[in-house]
């Protein structure tokens, strides 16, 4: 059971975090709606809509949570490496093992990043849906989310005027899903994160290249 005092040590912690990572928002405002957004994300809200954390956050309409995710200047890259170092310090060992997979989030209409119809592991089947590629990094002390990709299908990389207007940067190109996996073992292994291991399902093992990396690297 959760007691009070859990949830005072996890709202503290959440405090140093925010603290550790408010210098990526350069203004008082996009700080203050980060710190709404992720209290929402993490609180007892039924879905994870605009409208619906803006309320649980005490605001009238979602527009400034609208505007921290469309508008306001902010690297999210920048803030992926810092929770790289936080969960180094709070998590790492010796041993800790990186784990690759990918997850299906279903949508309606056209217009998201990498939307289309196709196979979903979270819904067992072909939906209409977005695909993220992850990577969890888990110890005996815990584990946790520490890096991502979107999956951007052919039928986006190759029509350059519907990147252009969901905000695809040009530099963008298809990657498959195992080279985003690849990307992230990179990216982790250059950070302060201690790997051993590094695990994912079938569909990455049987990717050569991502194999051979992982074998010149000395990761199991």
């Amino acid at each position: 059971m959760i007691d009070e005092r859990a949830v005072e040590i996890w709202n503290d912690e959440l405090e140093e975090l925010f603290l550790r990572t408010g210098h990526r928002f350069r203004r008082v405002e996009p700080r203050r709606r980060m710190r709404d957004y992720v209290r929402g994300l993490l609180g007892p809200v039924g879905r994870k809509n605009g409208w619906q954390l803006a309320e649980y956050a005490g605001h009238r309409t979602p527009d400034r949570l609208q505007r921290l995710l469309n508008g306001a200047r902010w690297d999210a890259d920048e803030l992926r490496d810092d929770l790289q170092h936080y969960v180094a310090e709070r998590l790492g060992e010796p041993d800790g093992i990186l784990i690759l997979d990918d997850t299906g989030f279903l949508k309606k209409g056209t217009t998201s990043a990498g939307v289309q119809r196709q196979y979903s592991g979270t819904a067992g089947r072909t939906e209409n849906c977005q695909i993220g590629v992850f990577a969890a990094y888990a110890t005996t002390r815990g584990r946790a989310l520490v890096d991502r990709e979107l999956y951007l299908p052919k039928s986006w990389t190759d029509d350059r005027d519907r990147c252009r207007a969901a905000h695809i940067p040009n530099e963008r190109t298809f990657a498959t899903k195992p080279d985003l996996a690849r990307a992230m073992v990179l990216r982790a292994i250059a950070s302060p994160l201690p790997i051993a291991w590094v695990t994912a399902d079938a569909a990455y093992g049987q990717e050569w290249r991502l194999r051979r990396m992982l074998e010149e690297t000395g990761l199991g």
